[in-house]
């Protein structure tokens, strides 16, 4: 076997890249970076961090993509999920005017695996995704998004595994760095106690002690950042009685938005290295979370739905236009939400050499995650409903890209709910539930609290083997226990004044409503009112059956034991490197919660239930590199990949629901009687694939490479939705459970939806991805460059469903250009309609579509390190702008993108930033 002998370019990029790198990354390429000694000049900026970045990829067996800190600390970055939205095969998505979520090769969050110096990382939702855009750049060092998997990688997702790293603060050069930024939304506050200001202020200390034994890191960071937002969200589209065959838009409500998020991060590591032989690091991370917004505006049933006179206009390929409707009683909405949560992460890495060719490591890790929410709705009108003589809006509309924009009548007045004299603080509709009287609804909240814990212990021993093409070895074991609680609870809220109606009792000012041609609806401080104890709060419990439904408890331990081969041959004059292994994991899981059903006085009886199951999993993997010519590979890998059951969907809940509609209570068709139920299912096993990469990389200069990649997903168990026939007899109450003329049902089956294993798909892909310093080109162009890539995605399920995240083609460029101290950098991303989920009632995931868009940001900036003014050095001044093109996010019916469920738009954001380096 002849030894490596890496080429310039190779040291040059392992030299700029090294401290970078992660613990395991570094081990395998030190006795690499030791053979030779080249004099390497360092490169900052984002050159710098591109080279570092490709440095770690070019080095590292697997197919990985990477970002280094440069890359993500430097804005217009301001949260890692918009620096990892710009790699080939990921794609972000926003949520209310944030990259929040991502996803990995079309499978959205919930499939990928997310790590914290390799710990399996909580999220703050329902699920296991995790919300990206919760951690602040100034705590992250580097970011490895793992497309292949490996026996080593115990957090596993069927999308891939990002691994986010801290700083090691012994390996790391000693800094203090203060950073301060003043935000701007580009939108004038829609709501009159929102502005449209904000900040950014964190601190970043490393440095070495007692004769560089004891390394400290210390990260604080404080944000507050404001967004606005204008919605149309579309009921949906009834058939239209008066041009048959088409569809219509049957109601809306439209808001304007405004939201503060305030975040603060605190981030510490502490390592200490006693002796050449030990080495211990401790690192702890604390996340403070809030975020209140106010959602104000109207909700108005249009034709079909709710106003009872209406016209249909123009007719285009089977959909409705334009029209006119009147009769309505239109409730003005004045919601607030508040979200808090608070995340705690504790670390504990202890690494021994038990001899000059092994080590063992011990890692020890917990988690904790607590998230409560306050989501109130405040209804008020032109009265309380029931009451005779009460005014009814009447309007014209307009079918847009944007959704309904809406005018005034061609015959009769349009209201002012702008008029303190005319607006009552009251439910204008009869929407309130019989414990609250039917008509005493005059608002409703919906206040779910979540916990989450996770304990992990990690014991491992790594060395170097002299057996034949096996050059290195490492086996270990893995044992986490983990556990989430959802409570979901709520209330029916009544004014003080009911049965009657009163003034609302402190009015803010004007709601701005101008973005769908309505002018405006008084504002007031809905939140408050429900804080101060204004309303009388019914618990929705007593008569929601999914409030209980939704109530459980999760528990899920897993075993995992793993062994991995590293590969380190030649074949001729061809280098290979690779690993293979196998990963065997066993688990056994636990729910509590709760079946639901109706009682003789209509009110909810809710009997504990609960659910277990195990299970074990054989994980059999292979990587391998093929340096087919200099700093040019090959690399190829397959193997067996799964992503845990959504934890909402373990849940072992029934929940048997009867629908009081006569046309549906006398219908012998079970498909369109009042019947039906879901339930959760605790014995769901993983949803597997076994999957194939090869991928061809060419890396022509330290920070420029090309690499092309083609993958296949083959989907051996997903979980569909399956509705299953059932026999609702045993629920059936005689004095309750009939028609208005006291008739029973019709039928006493009904169908009830839940989530089985045993589906099966695929999904393909091919990236292309380059970075290309124009300087190979001519050295006049030296500091200017491009990075891109294009994503081409292919799959479905055999029942012919979709996967969540999946766009067909997602794009992403980033053009800059460094001279002289000054940077200037313009990046954008693009991506296909997908599907995702948004909230609906109770605040309950439903399945949506996203049709996709484009985000445009740019960022100039200047290092007064390289002015003459040497008083100014080591500060920095940036100025960035966020969504320069105004992007809007729409949402629409699958079967016809005309027919809009939700528009979005955000505002472009703007930022100037100053950093300080000592």
């Amino acid at each position: 076997m002849l030894k490596f002998k890496p080429s310039k370019v190779t040291l040059a990029m392992l030299s700029t890249g090294l401290m970078a790198m992660s613990a395991p990354a570094l081990a395998a390429q030190d006795s690499q970076a030791k053979e030779q000694e080249v004099e390497v000049i360092t490169v900052t900026g984002i050159r710098g961090s591109l080279q570092r970045a490709q440095a770690i990829k070019m080095s590292t067996d697997n197919i990985v993509e990477v970002l280094s800190a440069e890359d993500i600390g430097k804005l217009p970055d301001t949260s890692v999920a918009e620096s990892l939205a710009r790699l080939p095969g990921v794609s972000g998505e926003r949520r209310n005017g944030r990259t929040s979520g991502l996803a990995v090769r079309g499978f959205n969050e919930n499939y990928v695996g997310t790590t914290l110096n390799g710990r399996e990382l909580l999220g703050m939702g329902d699920n296991r995704g995790v919300e990206f855009d919760l951690y602040p750049t100034e705590i992250i060092n580097n970011i490895v998004v793992y497309k292949s998997s490996e026996a080593g990688l115990t957090t596993q997702g069927i999308g891939g595994t990002i691994d986010m790293q801290t700083v090691s603060p012994l390996t790391a050069e000693s800094t203090m760095t203060f950073n301060a930024s003043y935000e701007q939304n580009g939108e004038d506050a829609g709501n009159p106690d929102f502005d449209n200001n904000g900040h950014r202020l964190s601190f970043n200390f490393v440095d070495k002690f007692a004769d560089d034994t004891v390394g400290i890191a210390l990260t604080v960071a404080n944000q507050e950042t404001p967004r606005q937002e204008n919605q149309f969200r579309g009921w949906g589209y009834a058939d239209s009685s008066q041009a048959p065959g088409a569809k219509i838009l049957g109601g809306h409500d439209s808001y304007t938005r405004s939201a503060l998020l305030e975040r603060t991060s605190v981030a510490g590591i502490v390592e200490w290295a006693p002796t050449e032989r030990l080495k211990l690091q401790l690192d702890a991370l604390y996340i403070d979370f809030e975020e209140n917004d106010v959602k104000r505006g109207l909700e108005e049933g249009g034709a079909e739905w709710g106003a009872p006179n209406h016209t249909a206009g123009t007719v285009e390929n089977g959909l409705v236009m334009n029209g006119e409707f009147d009769g309505f009683h239109s409730v003005i909405r004045n919601d607030g939400l508040s979200q808090k949560a608070e995340l705690t992460t504790l670390g504990l890495n202890v690494e021994y050499a038990l001899s000059d060719d092994w080590t063992l490591e011990a890692d020890f890790s917990s988690g904790d995650v607590e998230k409560d929410l306050l989501d109130v709705e405040s209804y008020s009108g032109v009265g309380r409903a029931g009451v005779d003589g009460r005014p009814t809006i009447a309007r014209s509309w307009q079918q847009t890209s944007t959704g309904a924009v809406f005018g005034a009548h061609s015959s009769l007045p349009t209201l002012d709910y702008t008029d303190p004299n005319l607006i009552r603080l009251a439910g204008p509709q009869a929407w309130g539930a019989p414990v609250v009287g039917g008509d005493a609804q005059d608002g409703f909240i919906n206040r779910p609290s979540f916990d989450e814990e996770l304990d992990a212990l990690r014991v491992s021993v790594a060395g170097t083997v002299e057996w034949g093409i096996i050059s290195g070895a490492e086996f270990g074991v893995n044992l986490s226990e983990r556990k989430k609680t959802k409570i979901n609870e709520g209330d029916y809220l009544t004014a003080p004044s009911y049965p009657g109606d009163a003034a609302i009792p402190e009015v803010l000012g004007v709601a701005d409503l101008s973005f769908i041609g309505i002018n405006g609806v008084l504002a007031y401080d809905a939140l408050g009112l429900y804080q101060s104890g204004y309303y009388n709060a019914t618990e929705a419990s007593l008569v929601q059956t999914d409030r209980f439904g939704d109530t459980y408890t999760v528990e899920e331990d897993i075993r995992t034991v793993y062994a991995k081969f590293n590969i380190d041959a030649e074949i001729g004059s061809v280098y290979v490197t690779g690993n293979f292994g196998l990963q065997y994991q066993n688990a056994e899981q636990r729910s509590f919660g709760f079946s639901t059903v109706e009682n003789a006085n209509g009110y909810v009886e809710a009997t504990p239930v609960e659910g277990s199951s195990e299970y074990s999993d054989l994980l059999p993997t292979i990587n391998l590199s093929f340096e087919i010519f200099e700093n040019q590979f090959i690399r190829t890998a397959a193997g067996k990949v799964l992503s845990r059951p959504r934890m909402d969907q373990m849940k072992p809940n029934n929940v048997a629901t009867f629908a009081y509609n006569d046309d549906q209570i006398n219908n012998p068709n079970p498909e369109r009687g009042p019947w039906s139920g879901n339930a959760g299912n605790p014995n769901l096993k993983p949803l597997e694939a076994v999957q194939f990469d090869l991928s061809y990389e060419n890396y022509f200069s330290p920070e420029g490479y090309f690499a092309a990649t083609f993958f296949y997903k083959d989907l051996k168990n997903w979980h569909r939705s399956n509705n299953e026939l059932a026999d609702f007899s045993d629920v059936y109450i005689p004095e309750l459970h009939q028609d208005s003329n006291g008739n029973a049902p019709a039928t006493f089956l009904g169908f009830v939806s839940t989530e089985q294993d045993g589906l099966e798909g695929f999904v393909r892909g091919y990236e292309f991805q380059t970075s290309l310093p124009f300087n190979i080109m001519h050295e006049n162009l030296e500091g200017l460059g491009l990075v891109m890539s294009a994503t081409f995605l292919d799959g479905e399920l055999d029942d012919g469903g979709r996967i969540p995240g999946l766009s067909e083609e997602s794009y992403s460029l980033t053009a800059y250009y460094e001279i002289n101290g000054w940077e200037f950098r313009i990046a954008g991303t693009k991506r296909d309609e997908f599907l995702t989920e948004t909230r609906g009632l109770s605040l309950a995931l439903e399945e949506t579509e996203d049709l996709g868009g484009q985000l445009w940001d740019a960022q100039v900036s200047y290092d007064f390190s390289e002015s003459s003014m040497e008083s100014l050095h080591g500060l920095r001044v940036s100025f960035q702008a966020q969504n320069l093109t105004d992007e809007d996010t729409v949402q629409a019916e699958a079967v016809d993108s005309r027919q809009i469920t939700k528009y979005q738009s955000f505002g472009a954001n703007y930022m100037l930033s100053m950093n300080y380096q000592f």
